[in-house]
């Protein structure tokens, strides 16, 4: 099974659009078809294949909308979800509204995540690594859960 791996240095360009680094991409072509949705997460944008994404939504969707946590998850996702394809050269354009949540001007970084994709800002990128790498101590319990 292809996942998304790896994590790719690049830029935006004027427009606002970004070009998938090929291994990202490959999983795409091989997995699923030229649909994808992205959204705002933890200050930087989160990418699905829309068949992933579908799954997301239907979870979501199947709760009360009377609790709270529900209400802001909507909020946060899915207020901030489009539904983008990709052109010929591998691009997909971020809409205004997407940029602008995660600070995308230049510098970007593209992190495969398993099953999900992230877009940074090459600055809050490096910032949160470097936060989870200096405090790697809080994942021990974790890592350890995980069998490794």
């Amino acid at each position: 099974m292809s996942y998304f791996r790896g994590r790719y240095y690049h830029n935006i360009d004027e427009k606002g659009r970004i070009i998938f680094p090929a291994k990202l991409y490959e999983v795409f072509a091989e997995k699923y078809d030229n649909r994808l949705v992205m959204t705002n997460w933890e200050g930087c944008l989160l990418v699905f294949p829309y068949a992933e994404w579908s799954v997301i939504e239907d979870k979501i969707y199947g709760q009360s909308i009377i609790r709270r946590e529900v209400r802001d998850i909507q909020r946060l996702l899915m207020s901030g979800a489009v539904e983008l394809t990709f052109d010929a050269q591998r691009r997909v354009l971020i809409p205004p509204s997407l940029r602008s949540y995660a600070r995308l001007e230049k510098e970007i970084v593209t992190a495969g995540m398993g099953r999900s994709i992230e877009i940074w800002n090459r600055e809050r990128f490096d910032l949160a690594l470097d936060k989870t790498s200096k405090n790697i101590e809080d994942y021990n319990q974790f890592i350890a859960d995980l069998g490794i």
